[in-house]
């Protein structure tokens, strides 16, 4: 199957080396093997749709730090509503002055608080959530339900953002990634095996990433973690006109088919952002995708670093989550470039974190160690 290249290239040659080989054109191997490593059991990884699950999340925030001066969060809450998620109702608490608001573009919701000086500012708030799992079987012809997008909602969703260019760099490589592909579900399918044959997890990203594909692909460092990965892959669709976004939310509880790294401890969510992708396909709607998911397992889920996808572990995932994702994970929203309401601070990437801005300005999301916040999550009966 698909052998992964893990070389970092560099300036012109990284141009040259990613845009002749697209990951179907690979050389095929045998499975990964040796008399060192005996061959992985197989595992499943079969999400399927028809069971909703319901959950509430709460995301506490205190800001001993905030010096006594006037400060600023704001908490994403769920925002989105579709065929594999229901976003409900939304309470909170604090010591400031707090609305619900959302960036006025993509629907993007959050709850925005003030504090005064002279308080040490907290504050909480509890959504909830039902989850399903998705999943579509693109090569099947049989027709199925789904809400078809209006034209000008799909050209939103092949636009370019501040980190999503649609030309130079991003288009030749989509260009030649997907060579001979007629339609748009043969497009993803390339662009989504070229990610996971060129892309990696790097463990020592901060946070999710940045989601800077032009970088990566100039550079040819296509490590990185789910906001690069997917962010590539989100790039590299619309590129090439293929409507498609990310999704950014959160694992609440552990997979039910045992892997590790596809799970969440409810108990305590820091670092369980995850973001994925969706693409739209014409005979199909959206479709879920996480290569970021593939390269996660790939690289986590045993001690040793896989480089196919044709091994016992990687291989239900890397088949699954062309077209799926396991309904233990929350979206929040699909929002980029995100411009928070009373921010004194730039626009946002995307809005995954918990954010805070005091007089020293914008707080590190990415160490909550640091920057106090906690997220947690429980299971309940509808």
């Amino acid at each position: 199957m698909t052998l992964v290249r893990r070389s970092l290239l560099k300036g012109a040659a990284a141009a040259c080396a990613l845009s002749g080989v697209p990951s179907f054109a690979l050389a095929q191997t045998s499975p990964q093997t040796s008399p060192q490593t005996p061959p992985q059991s197989a595992r499943r990884f079969e999400p399927q749709t028809g069971q909703w699950r319901t959950f509430e999340v709460t995301t506490r925030v205190d800001l001993a730090d905030a010096k006594g001066a006037a400060s600023r969060v704001w908490l994403p809450v769920p925002s989105i509503n579709s065929d594999w998620q229901r976003s409900l109702e939304s309470s909170f608490s604090s010591n400031g002055t707090s609305r619900m608001v959302s960036d006025g573009v993509e629907g993007a919701r959050m709850l925005y608080t003030e504090f005064a000086a002279g308080v040490t500012p907290f504050v909480e708030v509890t959504s909830r959530v039902q989850t399903q799992n998705r999943f579509v079987d693109i090569s099947q012809t049989t027709a199925h339900t789904f809400t078809r997008e209006d034209a000008g909602t799909l050209r939103h969703y092949t636009r370019a953002t501040h980190l999503l260019p649609t030309d130079g760099i991003v288009r030749t490589t989509a260009l030649k990634a997907t060579q001979g592909a007629k339609i748009d579900a043969q497009k993803a399918r390339a662009i989504y095996d070229w990610v996971v044959a060129n892309a990696w997890r790097e463990p020592k990203t901060r946070g999710c990433g940045e989601g800077n594909i032009k970088v990566m692909l100039e550079t040819g460092n296509l490590g990185g973690k789910c906001a690069d990965i997917n962010a590539l892959f989100v790039g590299l669709c619309r590129s090439v006109g293929v409507p498609a976004r990310d999704v950014y939310g959160i694992r609440l509880v552990p997979s039910a088919f045992g892997y590790k790294e596809l799970s969440g401890n409810p108990t305590s969510l820091k670092g369980a952002q995850h973001c994925r992708a969706e693409v739209y396909l014409q005979a199909h709607g959206w479709v879920a995708m996480d290569p970021a998911d593939v390269a996660k397992v790939m690289r986590l889920e045993t001690p040793e670093w896989i480089k196919r996808t044709d091994n016992a572990v990687v291989q239900p995932v890397y088949n699954r989550l062309f077209g799926g994702w396991e309904g233990n994970w929350m979206g929040w929203n699909t929002a980029h470039d995100v411009a928070l309401p009373g921010s004194q601070e730039d626009r946002l990437g995307f809005l995954m974190y918990p954010v805070a801005e005091t007089v020293d300005g914008r707080a590190d999301s990415y160490a909550p160690d640091t920057f106090k916040y906690q997220i947690t999550a429980r299971k309940i009966k509808a």
